[in-house]
Parts: C-alpha cells; sequence; structure tokens
C-alpha cells in the first residue's frame, strides 16, 4: 500500500510538472531531476501556502485547485494580484529574495500543489543554466500580468475589467455562438480579483444580462455572442451601448 502510495504520488507530480507552462521544453531527464526535490502539499479551503514576508521555500505550481495571491492594507481592504489555477506557477520571482514572499497566499478551494524545493532548484540552476530560462519566460508573464492588473484597475471600470475577464476566459472570443463558462471560483473572489465587491459586481452581471450579453445559472456562464462583448470591450462597454450589429444569433 505504502509503495502504491508513492507511485501515485510521483505520477501525480511529474503530469503536473510535464504540463506546467513552467517548463515547457524541459527535457524528460530534467522534469525527473525536478521531480526528485518536488513535494506535494494539500490544503483546505482557506489554508495559507504562504505568508507575505515569510521564508521563501521554493517555487509552487498549482496541481488542482486555486491559489489567491493577495495584500491586505491597514483598513482591512484585499486587492487580488492573481487567482493562480491548475498548471500554473507562482513564487518564481521570490526564489532569490531576502525579504520573505510578496503577498499572501491561500487557498480558495480545496487544492493541491507542488512545492520546488529552493535549495535543490537552486543547485540545479547553477548545474543547468538552461533552466533559467524558463524561471525568466514565467517571470515576464507574471510582470505583463501585474501590469495588466495596474492598467486595469486605473484606466478601466468595473464593466470593462469584468467584459476583459470573461474574454480571457472564453475559448473563442471570436465565437458568434453561445459558449460556456464555468466559474471556479465564488463571486467575492472574482469581484476582488477585480478591484471591486460583490454587489458591484452583482450590478455589473444584471447589466450585462440587460444588455443580452450573458446568462448566468448558478456557477455557468453563457456568453450568449462573444465576439459581440469583445467588440462592446473595445468601446469600453458603457451604459449607452446598445448595438447589436454583430450579426449574432439570438
Amino acid at each position: 500500500m505504502t509503495n502504491l502510495a508513492c507511485e501515485t504520488k510521483g505520477t501525480a507530480i511529474s503530469r503536473t510538472l510535464r504540463h506546467a507552462p513552467l517548463f515547457a521544453g524541459v527535457s524528460a531527464a530534467q522534469l525527473t531531476r525536478i521531480g526528485s526535490i518536488t513535494v506535494l502539499k494539500t490544503l483546505a479551503k482557506g489554508d495559507y501556502l504562504f505568508r507575505e514576508g515569510l521564508t521563501v521555500h521554493g517555487v509552487y505550481v498549482v496541481r488542482k485547485g486555486a491559489i489567491k495571491l493577495h495584500r491586505v492594507n491597514a483598513l482591512g481592504k484585499e486587492q487580488v494580484i492573481h487567482v493562480y489555477r491548475a498548471m500554473e506557477s507562482l513564487a518564481e520571482e521570490s526564489l532569490l529574495s531576502d525579504t520573505g514572499y510578496p503577498a499572501d497566499a491561500c487557498a480558495t478551494e480545496p487544492t493541491q500543489v507542488l512545492l520546488i524545493q529552493k535549495a535543490g532548484f537552486l543547485a540545479m540552476l547553477k548545474r543547468e543554466p538552461d533552466l533559467a530560462l524558463c524561471l525568466l519566460r514565467s517571470m515576464d508573464r507574471h510582470l505583463q500580468l501585474l501590469v495588466g492588473l495596474l492598467d486595469d484597475l486605473t484606466l478601466k471600470d468595473v464593466k470593462t475589467r469584468f467584459a476583459n475577464w470573461l474574454i480571457q476566459q472564453c475559448p473563442d472570443p471570436e465565437s458568434r455562438k453561445p459558449v460556456i463558462i464555468h466559474l471556479t471560483s465564488t463571486k467575492r473572489v472574482l469581484a476582488a480579483e477585480l478591484g471591486t465587491v460583490s454587489e458591484t459586481l452583482s450590478r455589473t452581471v444584471a447589466k450585462f444580462r440587460d444588455l443580452q450579453l450573458l446568462s448566468v445559472d448558478g456557477d455557468t456562464v453563457t456568453l450568449l455572442c462573444p465576439v459581440r462583448l469583445a467588440e462592446l470591450f473595445g468601446n469600453s462597454i458603457n451604459t449607452t451601448t446598445t448595438s447589436t450589429g454583430t450579426g449574432c444569433a439570438g
């Protein structure tokens, strides 16, 4: 039983590493060596993966579930930086930090993550510098994410931010047919990710419903015509928009 459990855990680790964008292009031999310094961690909803300022233990890859990276100010207001989901990596930028993690990270649902342990990974990077390119690519993605967040919070209203989020989740933003999106987080978490509160998000959803952009059934959102939403998003989706000139059925 113990050997079977170890084998199952090892299979889960290797499969996750193989599909993580962080390690795109890495050889099978390198993935095996990375797997040997990786441990699987399980978190319940609300458990913290790490806290701001604490000692860095390594790089994380989400296997399943979701990890919310966020900061809270002195008044208790939370700003969600990003919600990391399956196969996404986090904390690469902290690997060489002397000041600890830059924010808090907690599970928004039952979650499993891989911890690629710091000491072993740094030793690998010294021996195999091509792996550093993986970190640089990933850190570039994180930088773009932060720039996008700054742009959203300073230059866009909530309707535009929500439309942008929906388009990012949509597998085919140019579709003229309905597309289903399954929400993987609560309304409160999504609102915080968009830099707003639940009540404002609810009003925004109602507005989009009135504009016949979407329908909602529990945790399922149906974009009635994604390309129309994308076109309206390009025009800032203001409250006077009534255009239906995209030719969508409905």
